[in-house]
């Protein structure tokens, strides 16, 4: 089940039940972002020329961080039935965040370098106001379907649980 939504910018982002937070997925995106900004960077291009690339760079690491957030507080069904071990996720998480703060210094750097600091503090709070509007519509919607389905969840298990005890006590009594 994958939907998509539109952000203010028209943006097109997937939203399903393992397609927003992966961070394996977000730091391939992220890399083949900030490689197609580099690359610009060396051919002449400016930053106004890339304003795709850096959007999508932003909304890679966006989904690191966020799946970094989850990973602290996975969902109910993720602990019970979680393939490979926490530790193995963890250390996942821990290497695309060193490697996502690794590009971000050279973003930096190369922002800096050809048009000045100004242009990078902008940049920065451009990004913070993103993020704030992506999780309010994205991570919440993500959040809301993932409580409901917990909750569905819990109900059929307890359907289940409650139906065979009932269906004991039927044989007990029966039996009697």
């Amino acid at each position: 089940m994958v939907n998509t939504t539109e952000d203010p910018r028209g943006y097109k982002y997937r939203i399903g039940l393992n397609t927003l937070i992966d961070p394996v997925t977000a730091i391939a995106g992220a890399t083949a972002a900030f490689n197609a900004i580099k690359s610009g960077f060396s051919v002449g291009r400016d930053i106004e020329s890339m304003a795709g690339d850096l959007g999508r760079w932003m909304n890679c690491i966006s989904d690191l961080k966020k799946s970094e957030e989850m990973n602290k507080k996975p969902p109910l069904f993720k602990k019970l039935f979680q393939s490979g071990s926490v530790e193995e996720e963890a250390m996942a998480i821990f290497m695309a965040k060193k490697k996502a703060e690794d590009m971000r210094e050279q973003l930096k750097q190369i922002i800096i370098m050809s048009r000045g600091l100004s242009a990078w503090d902008e940049l920065l709070k451009t990004e913070g106001d993103i993020r704030k509007k992506r999780q309010q519509m994205i991570y919440a919607q993500e959040e809301r379907r993932r409580q409901i389905l917990e909750v569905i969840g819990i109900i059929v298990l307890v359907l289940i649980i409650g139906g065979a005890a009932l269906g004991l006590t039927y044989l007990y009594v029966q039996s009697r």
